[in-house]
């Protein structure tokens, strides 16, 4: 039962009533306030939905193949490394980082670099026509890339600026250009007729080394000195390197993608030779290749 008080200076007024004067006050308070709150969580959005983008460019890599279209799963897994390249950047950024952004990262990676890739050379690669064999070597790519995540989200490696092993994102990034490569000759009348247990064998090479304890460089140099090399050495290649990609984006991709695959053991075998040694850290638990 709601008391109700008698006013003789007005109208009868309930005592559980909320209306009084600074109510309407209140109200616009507690909206503004859930405007801020709002505004505040786009910033711990906007990573996951790059990953979002990354995963869907992944399963369109994937259906692409299936159809077919080469040139069309080719460009998804390119967008899928470039909302790779920025979600973890831009979750450092915006302070929202976060175990649950990483586990989701390294899911979206494993479908995007690991299962997509897997399936454009099964299908682009001819590995369908080797039967349970093909089926086998497409698989072997699959599990070699999801131990390479797993990997890296328990452990950043032995050696210092280096990742342990191919990323994920540049042996698929070898795959693609390699597609987009060969479909660029096809289409210029030029028939290569590579044998689908060539293709199968480099799909388990590139396997093989993302789960390798081969260091490769991460492009995150430290100290000054090595900074100002590092950069000014990098403006030029890049330089060079984007002028090359606009003139010839599939051969120049491909042999930028051919070059930092097999600068991993070349540098090892350079360094061992000459007594060179790495630095050795730590190892530190991370997430997510970017």
């Amino acid at each position: 039962m709601r008391l109700v008080e008698l006013d003789p200076q007005g109208p009868v007024r309930s005592q559980g009533s909320e209306e009084s004067p600074g109510s309407a006050e209140s109200r616009r308070e507690r909206r503004r306030r859930r405007r801020e709150e709002r505004r505040r969580q786009l910033p711990v959005l906007l990573p996951n939905l790059l990953t979002s983008g990354n995963l869907a460019a992944g399963f369109f890599a994937i259906v692409a193949s299936a159809r077919g279209d080469v040139d069309r799963a080719v460009v998804a897994i390119l967008f899928a490394m470039v909302c790779d390249l920025f979600d973890g950047r831009l979750a450092r950024r915006v302070g929202a980082t976060s175990p649950f952004g990483a586990e989701y990262d390294s899911i979206a990676d494993a479908v995007s670099f690991g299962v997509a890739p897997a399936v454009l050379a099964f299908h682009f690669g001819g590995l369908a026509e080797l039967g349970w064999t093909g089926w086998v070597l497409a698989f072997a790519y699959v599990v070699c890339a999801a131990l390479r995540l797993a990997r890296f989200n328990v452990s950043s490696g032995r050696y210092k600026d280096r990742f342990q092993g191919l990323p994920s994102p540049a042996a698929a990034g070898m795959v693609v250009t390699t597609a987009w490569f060969f479909s660029t000759l096809h289409e210029a009348g030029l028939e290569t007729g590579v044998p689908a247990f060539f293709v199968g064998a480099g799909l388990v090479g590139l396997g093989l080394l993302m789960v390798s304890d081969i260091p490769y460089r991460n492009g995150k140099g430290t100290g000054k000195d090595a900074a100002a090399r590092t950069s000014n050495r990098a403006t030029v290649i890049t330089a060079i390197a984007f002028v090359c990609v606009l003139a010839k984006p599939s051969v120049t991709l491909f042999l930028i993608g051919l070059a930092y695959v097999a600068h991993g053991p070349l540098e090892i075998w350079w360094r061992r030779r000459h007594g060179i040694a790495l630095d050795e850290v730590e190892p530190a638990a991370t997430g997510g290749e970017t």
